[in-house]
C-alpha cells in the first residue's frame, strides 16, 4: 500500500469521525439517499436535467407524505395508547405479568421519566426546535450536494490543465475519490438489500392488516416500512405498535398479530441470509455491536450507517493482501472449514 493510499483512507476515516462528533449523520444520509435515487433514475432517464426535475418532484411528494404521516401519527398514537393499554394491562394482569404502566397517563409518566433521564441528549424544547430548523437546512444542503455530485463527482475539476499530469494533488484527489465511491457503493449495497427486505415485510404486513381489518392501517404500513430501514431494532419497534393496536380490538387479534409477526421474522431470517447475507457477509453479532456503537455516536442515523461502515471495512480490507502470522496459518491449515461447523 502506497502512502497516497494510506492518506486516502485517513481522509475518509477522519471525515466519518468529524461527522460523528458534529452529529452530521442526518445530512450525510440525505446526501447518500438522494444520490442513490438520482443514480437509479439515471438508468431510466437519459437527460440529467430531466432526471433532477423528476427527483425534485419525488422529494416534494415525499416531503408532503412525510408531513401528512407525522400529523397522522401524532394524532393516532395517543388514541392507540388509550384504546390498547387497558386491554393489554387486563390481559397481563390475568396472567400475573407486571407491566410498568396501566393506562395512558402512566405510560406518559414513564415516557416523561425517560425523557428527563435522557435530557442530556434531547435538551430542552427550544434546543430541539432550533436543532429541527438546523436539520431542515442541512437536509436541503444534502440534497443540493447530491445533485452537484450527480452532475460532476470529480474533486480535481481542472486536472487536464495542470502542467504535470500526475501531480500530487491530482493523484490524491483520485485516491480520495475512489475511497468515497467505494463507501457509496457499500451504502448502495446495504441499503438496497435493506430496502428490499423492508419492502417485502411492508407488503406482507399490508396484506395482513387489510385481511383482519386492523385500525390505523395506513399508519401501520408506513411505520413498518420506515422502521424496516433500521436493521433488527426497527422491526421490534413496528411490531410492538402493531401488537398494541391489536389489543385495541381484542386480545385474540393482538395474539394473532404476534403470531403473524413471528412467522414474518422467520421469513426474514431466510431473506436476511439470502439477500443481506449474500451481499454483506457480516455475522449477526458484529452487526449488533455496530448498531450499539452507531446509536451511541449518532443516534438513529448511526444505526442506519453502521452496517454500511462495517460492509465498507470488510470490502476494503479484503483487497489488501498481508502475510498471515504463523499461528493463524497453522489454524487455517488444521481446520479451514471451522467457521461452517
Amino acid at each position: 500500500m502506497t502512502n497516497v493510499n494510506k492518506f486516502s483512507y485517513i481522509v475518509l476515516g477522519a471525515t466519518l469521525v468529524v461527522i460523528g462528533v458534529l452529529h452530521l449523520g442526518p445530512p450525510l444520509l440525505v446526501l447518500l439517499f438522494s444520490y442513490l435515487v438520482l443514480k437509479k433514475l439515471r438508468r431510466w432517464i437519459h437527460n440529467k436535467w430531466l432526471t433532477v426535475l423528476v427527483f425534485i418532484v419525488i422529494v416534494a411528494g415525499i416531503t408532503y407524505t412525510a408531513g401528512h404521516f407525522i400529523r397522522a401519527a401524532v394524532t393516532a398514537l395517543p388514541r392507540i395508547a388509550e384504546d390498547s393499554i387497558p386491554a393489554a394491562s387486563a390481559w397481563a394482569e390475568a396472567r400475573e405479568i407486571d407491566l410498568p404502566f396501566t393506562d395512558f397517563e402512566s405510560l406518559k409518566g414513564e415516557a416523561t421519566k425517560w425523557i428527563k433521564e435522557s435530557a442530556h441528549y434531547l435538551g430542552d424544547v427550544a434546543k430541539v426546535a432550533r436543532n429541527s430548523l438546523t436539520h431542515a437546512v442541512f437536509i436541503i444542503i444534502g440534497i443540493v450536494a447530491a445533485i452537484s455530485l450527480f452532475f460532476n463527482s470529480r474533486l480535481d475539476l481542472f486536472r487536464e490543465s495542470h502542467a504535470v499530469r500526475n501531480n500530487l494533488y491530482s493523484v490524491w484527489c483520485d485516491e480520495i475519490g475512489t475511497r468515497f465511491r467505494e463507501f457509496y457503493q457499500s451504502f448502495a449495497t446495504v441499503m438496497g438489500a435493506q430496502m428490499t427486505i423492508s419492502g417485502i415485510n411492508t407488503v406482507l404486513t399490508a396484506v395482513f392488516v387489510s385481511i383482519i381489518q386492523l385500525p390505523y392501517a395506513p399508519l401501520v404500513v408506513g411505520l413498518t416500512f420506515l422502521c424496516g430501514m433500521i436493521p433488527i431494532v426497527g422491526n421490534v419497534v413496528s411490531n410492538t405498535v402493531i401488537v398494541f393496536i391489536g389489543f385495541s380490538v381484542s386480545p385474540k387479534v393482538a395474539i394473532g398479530a404476534l403470531v403473524f409477526l413471528i412467522v414474518i421474522h422467520k421469513l426474514e431470517y431466510l431473506l436476511n441470509s439470502k439477500i443481506i447475507g449474500d451481499r454483506i457477509r457480516n455475522p449477526l453479532w458484529l452487526t449488533l455491536i455496530g448498531l450499539i456503537v452507531g446509536e451511541k455516536i449518532m443516534g438513529i442515523p448511526g444505526m442506519i450507517l453502521s452496517p454500511v461502515v462495517l460492509n465498507y471495512l470488510r470490502v476494503e480490507m479484503s483487497k489488501i493482501e498481508v502475510e498471515p502470522s504463523a499461528h493463524t496459518a497453522k489454524q487455517i491449515a488444521v481446520d479451514p472449514t471451522d467457521d461452517q461447523s
